[in-house]
């Protein structure tokens, strides 16, 4: 679990693909301070193993289910990246509650400045927008931000100087890829108001009249 609020700015140092799946090696000091073999880290939003490290360095493995739904597909040695360790217990939730899953990506498609704000226009997927609400949470690239606006296609996100300064987002050009989560509550409510399948029972009035009954 995540509060989208970014510790460090890690860099990519290798990328290694084997048969769909890959191996990164990245570049980072603050979140490997209390590392353990087997901690979860999120990079760009997206929820990876720590399977080594050293002082300045942790590699972790994607899944080929990973690449395909993420822009870790797009990663390469030098790529900037956020990263944010899991909550502790008895830590502050500063964002909004984030899983690590994506639920897919987005485009940016227009991006401005307005006074000390900078503006982020996403086009993504009408499945991905159901979720998306005026003034509730997003996370993008693992940045727990407020939703401005919304479209039919598109939503709009305003960065305070102190995110554009903390996160890659400031950094990303019109027309790159985002990973997005939206808020995991509003999917758990969507579930338990869809109609349950209703179960039919094996006990029948045949099956009463025939011991019977």
């Amino acid at each position: 679990m995540f509060t989208g609020i970014i510790e460090e700015i890690g860099k990519v140092k290798e990328v290694v693909n084997r048969e769909g799946s890959q191996r990164l090696r990245i570049e980072c000091q603050k979140v490997l301070s209390d590392v353990q073999i087997g901690d979860s880290i999120a990079v760009n939003g997206i929820c990876l193993t720590v399977t080594t490290f050293t002082s300045g360095e942790m590699e972790a493995d994607v899944m080929p289910e990973t690449l395909r739904n993420t822009s870790l597909s797009e990663a390469k040695p030098g790529k900037k990246v956020n990263l944010e360790r899991a909550l502790p217990v008895n830590g502050r939730l500063g964002g909004h509650i984030v899983t690590g899953h994506i639920d897919g990506t987005g485009k940016i498609i227009r991006k401005y400045r307005e006074g000390n704000a900078l503006w982020l226009i996403i086009d993504t997927q009408s499945e991905i927008m159901k979720y998306i609400v005026h003034k509730g949470s997003i996370a993008i690239d693992g940045t727990s931000l407020t939703v401005a606006k919304t479209e039919e296609q598109s939503f709009a996100v305003s960065l305070i100087p102190h995110t554009a300064e903390m996160t890659i987002l400031a950094d990303k050009e019109t027309g790159s890829t985002v990973n997005l989560e939206c808020d995991v509550l509003g999917k758990y409510i969507e579930k338990l108001m869809q109609p349950q399948e209703k179960k039919h029972s094996p006990i029948t009035m045949e099956t009463l009249k025939k011991y019977g009954f």
